[in-house]
């Protein structure tokens, strides 16, 4: 397999970890989102979409979209599971995964900040003020489902979870890692939030997100 992605692409890094975790070999094929290297005619001619990441298959197939990528990852190598058996639990950690992927992360990632300078004319205060707003608001709807979920637990016995869901990674910490990763880039306060911070710290400890981190990327850059 090929991975094209980007060391500090969210969607990116969401992938690497969920191959990491499943321990898949694959191929890194850096692709330099600020040079909008993905638009360059031999990549942007694989996809309907010149996004990051694509994931192309042994069998010459290319997926898109990071989060159709981990299902398609979680469908075809079970093991180690990113999702639990339950299919509430299931349901659980998707909604935690979701409020990442597709309430925080749209509405900050590049392209949207650069039309925010760039097409609207908002200043680099006035940028950095949204990214701000968009993820600390965001982070704090999500410790408050982490909270709404521990006490669920404790009310039907189930032991205080370590990460997002219980004490295994999945598909919710391969969306939180980047997230954090990039709010810190950006400065967010991250106080106030101890179950996110503590899911995200124990998630870290271990080899395959340190193995997916920017810092350890062929591309990384300071």
């Amino acid at each position: 397999m090929k991975l094209f992605n980007y060391f500090r692409s969210s969607a990116s890094y969401r992938v690497r970890i969920a191959l990491e975790i499943k321990g898949l070999p694959y191929d890194y094929v850096p692709v330099h989102l600020v040079r909008a290297e993905h638009r360059l005619p031999d990549y942007a001619a694989k996809l309907g979409d010149p996004l990051l990441p694509a994931l192309d298959l042994d069998d010459g197939h290319t997926l898109v979209q990071s989060m159709a990528i981990i299902e398609y990852l979680e469908e075809t190598q079970p093991e180690p599971a990113l999702l639990p058996q339950d299919p509430l639990a299931r349901a659980r950690v998707r909604a935690l995964a979701q409020m990442i992927a597709c309430e925080i992360h749209p509405i900050n990632n590049l392209r949207v900040l650069k039309h925010l300078t760039q097409e609207l004319h908002l200043s680099e205060e006035a940028k950095t003020a949204w990214y701000h707003h968009w993820t600390r608001s965001g982070l704090e709807a999500f410790e408050r489902q982490l909270q709404l979920l521990a006490a669920e637990r404790t009310a039907e016995g189930m032991p205080a979870s370590q990460l997002c869901w219980g004490d295994e990674p999945t598909l919710a910490d391969c969306c939180l890692a980047p997230q954090i990763f990039n709010a810190q880039r950006f400065k967010v306060r991250l106080d106030g939030l101890p179950l996110t911070m503590a899911a995200w710290e124990a998630a870290l400890a271990l080899p395959a997100f340190q193995r997916a981190h920017p810092s350890a990327c062929p591309d990384a850059e300071a």
